[in-house]
């Protein structure tokens, strides 16, 4: 907008000049002035518009740093900190401009100052009073009921007390041999029931993950990788040998595969979380402790 103003301004001088150099020649045609006579008015006021646009330019920025400037928050504090200050100062000359009232020392004056200061001391011994009663009383009712519950204690004593006694003058006769027939008898069942769950297991894995068949594999397509010649082992026998390993050497249960081992039970059981692969030996696996 300003420099709009600037151009316009600017050219508006321009065509003032022009008008004035024509006016002098049509009043003087035979005159003999320069050019130079003529252009100088016009370069003059030409800078006189350029001084005033920067005056004006000059106005403005201070304008618009007066309409950015913002208190900080130290002035701030400053400001109010020395409004304080003034408060203070015209309180205090006001105390100074006052005079204390002094209480005459007469005997009246000085009974009237005593009953008031005994009558609060009198209210205050009241109110500790009736603090200490309340505590009192709670601790009565807590007492009482402390009491009560070890009475209910001692009863409870000397009924386990009698209960005790009449323990210990039964006379229960238990015979030795019987207590070990018992866990004979006991162990006997767990080991029969122990021989009748392998056995099932060995069946369901015989069932359900046999050896591969030898004849199945000579009818596919022959490759350059030679077939291992070593005899291959059931799932059943691969669980026996890695279960015993774990009872018998439990500081190390890991087992080195052989070639007896069929590569897809070995992946089934690390698969399946059943065993576990040696974090440093991928040849050496071992079978999960579930039983810690």
């Amino acid at each position: 907008m300003y420099t709009y103003f600037y151009f316009s301004f600017s050219y508006k001088a321009k065509k003032n000049t022009r008008h004035m150099s024509l006016n002098q020649q049509d009043l003087d045609p035979d005159s003999s002035t320069d050019m130079k006579d003529v252009t100088n008015p016009e370069e003059e006021l030409i800078k006189e518009c350029e001084e005033m646009w920067k005056d004006m330019e000059e106005c403005q920025k201070k304008l618009s740093l007066v309409g950015t400037e913002t208190l900080t928050d130290s002035n701030a504090q400053l400001s109010l900190l020395i409004m304080q200050v003034k408060c203070l100062t015209a309180e205090l000359s006001q105390w100074q401009k006052e005079n204390p009232e002094i209480i005459p020392l007469n005997e009246e004056v000085l009974v009237t100052l005593g009953k008031e200061e005994f009558q609060k001391l009198r209210h205050d011994l009241e109110l500790v009073l009736s603090t200490i009663q309340s505590k009192n009383e709670k601790l009565k009712e807590d007492l009482e009921r402390e009491q009560q519950w070890l009475e209910e204690q001692q009863q409870i004593l000397e009924s386990l007390d009698v209960l005790h006694s009449e323990l210990k003058n039964q006379v229960v006769t238990i015979s030795e041999s019987r207590i070990f027939d018992e866990l004979n008898t006991k162990m006997r069942d767990v080991k029969e029931f122990k021989e009748k769950l392998l056995i099932t297991l060995g069946e369901f894995l015989e069932d359900h993950f046999p050896l591969p068949d030898r004849n199945v594999k000579k009818k596919k397509k022959k490759t350059n990788i030679q077939e291992s010649t070593a005899q291959l082992i059931t799932l059943h026998e691969m669980l026996e040998i890695l279960l015993n390993r774990l009872f018998d050497v439990p500081h190390d249960p890991y087992v080195k595969i052989s070639d007896s081992f069929w590569p897809p039970y070995i992946e089934l059981l690390l698969r399946n979380g059943i065993a576990l692969r040696h974090p440093d030996d991928p040849t050496r696996i071992r079978l999960e402790a579930f039983h810690q």
